[in-house]
């Protein structure tokens, strides 16, 4: 049977709910060039206004130096005539030639504290734009609304920045008046922890997989190294690089950190190789032989394991809490000889 075609006229069948009318956007589109502006606007601080040549001379220094702390710190050269820079880089410029004026900062050092600040800073702000657009793409704001929500999240990141660096610079400062700071040279274990099999990872993984499992394990390896008086130096995709000052602090943490690794199920066996003696430290980095023993022994350790060089071995000896089996000699790049010693706690039995 066919069904009759309904009256324009009547009202809608019973049971039938009818459709609300939805008024037209009428909105206008927003101008992607403002909202652009008005967004590194508010990153910024403030308009663009000057050249670099401009910049430089209302700086009070020679367009060279300031071409020269550009680079350093991370960025592209600008074209002379572009309107590139704001009060903020000419402030940055005038307070990094006071330093220098007043003896803080080594002209020779001037280009490398660029270099390492700037490293540093990208690396933590790339990380903050990605969670910032995670942060829009789940809500759903519209632009004005993302910019409004980045003027608030500003002032506060910087806050925190400013109290975590105080809290390290007084940290370091402690360990300096105590004899163990951050000198130019001093006596350090050094120790590198690395995923096993993460190449083989990076093919398996999806590359959200592959952000959470580095997260993970770049979060607890930090907080094993501070639980055990450590510092971590730097991360390295599968690689954690940390320090110690005395040769229990760092037995104590390598073989926390298998532990700890050992009992989660979400994390892959590491290798974890560990050297003692002289290091050059320099602008937050380590450096010396001692850091090239700890990277190739942690390239022979058995996954789940934790090798030692002859120098932490003989610092350990009689220890009564560790254990150090010398291993086979290995040929190694840089080493023909090179003497591992498996390190274990003093209880553990088995090899």
């Amino acid at each position: 049977m066919t069904r009759p075609a309904p009256d324009p006229e009547a009202g809608p069948e019973p049971g039938i709910r009818p459709e609300p009318e939805t008024e037209p956007d009428t909105r206008p589109e927003p101008d992607l060039g403002v909202l652009q502006q008005d967004f590194e606007q508010a990153l910024l601080g403030g308009e663009r206004k000057f050249t670099r040549i401009e910049v430089s001379e209302r700086a009070g220094i020679s367009i060279e130096r300031a071409e020269q702390m550009w680079h350093a710190l991370g960025f592209a050269t600008v074209p002379d005539d572009e309107i590139a820079f704001t009060d903020g880089d000419v402030e940055a410029l005038r307070l990094v030639a006071a330093l220098e004026d007043d003896g803080f900062i080594d002209p020779a050092m001037e280009s490398s504290l660029a270099r390492k600040l700037g490293q540093t800073q990208s690396r933590l702000a790339s990380w903050q734009s990605a969670m910032f657009l995670d942060l829009l793409a789940g809500s759903k704001l519209s632009a004005d609304d993302a910019i409004e929500v980045a003027s608030l999240l500003l002032p506060a990141m910087e806050r925190l920045q400013t109290y975590v660096w105080r809290r390290h610079l007084a940290a370091a400062a402690g360990r300096a008046v105590a004899g163990s700071g951050e000198l130019a040279s001093g006596i350090r274990v050094v120790g590198f922890a690395d995923i096993v099999s993460y190449t083989r990872l990076t093919r398996r993984l999806s590359e959200l997989e592959l952000g959470q499992l580095i997260e993970r394990f770049e979060g607890l390896a930090a907080d094993v190294v501070a639980l055990n008086g450590g510092r971590v130096i730097k991360s390295i995709g599968d690689e954690v690089l940390f320090v110690t000052d005395t040769p229990a602090q760092a037995a104590a943490l390598a073989l926390a950190l298998q532990e700890k690794v050992a009992e989660a199920d979400d994390l892959p066996e590491l290798r974890i190789g560990l050297a003692y003696g002289s290091v050059l430290i320099r602008l937050g980095d380590v450096y010396g032989e001692v850091v090239n023993l700890a990277s190739r022994l942690t390239s022979e350790a058995k996954p789940g394991r934790v090798l030692a060089d002859r120098e932490l071995a003989a610092a350990l000896d009689g220890h009564p809490q560790y254990r150090l089996r010398r291993l086979r000699r290995v040929s190694v790049r840089g080493y023909h000889h090179l003497t591992p010693y498996a390190l274990q706690r003093a209880s553990t039995d088995n090899g």
